[in-house]
């Protein structure tokens, strides 16, 4: 697992492994998730981009029943 450190204007530098892994490049717009203690940053995509993404994943894991709508 890769640590990253928070900068003084709370900035992070996502490792150049990850960067190449996800194809991400200058610029790119991402989209912040927090849930609980935990941060999730996407790539900001069209809609359109993210149908089906999640097929098969375990929900019992994730969300809680609280959550749900």
């Amino acid at each position: 697992m890769t640590q990253v450190t928070v900068s003084p204007k709370y900035q992070v530098v996502i490792p150049k492994e990850v960067r190449n892994k996800l194809s991400l490049h200058k610029g790119q717009r991402m989209t912040v998730i927090a849930k609980g203690e935990v941060i999730v940053l996407m790539p900001a995509a069209p809609l359109k981009h993210y149908r089906g993404f999640l097929k098969g994943m375990n929900t019992h894991v994730i969300r809680e029943k609280k959550d749900r709508i």
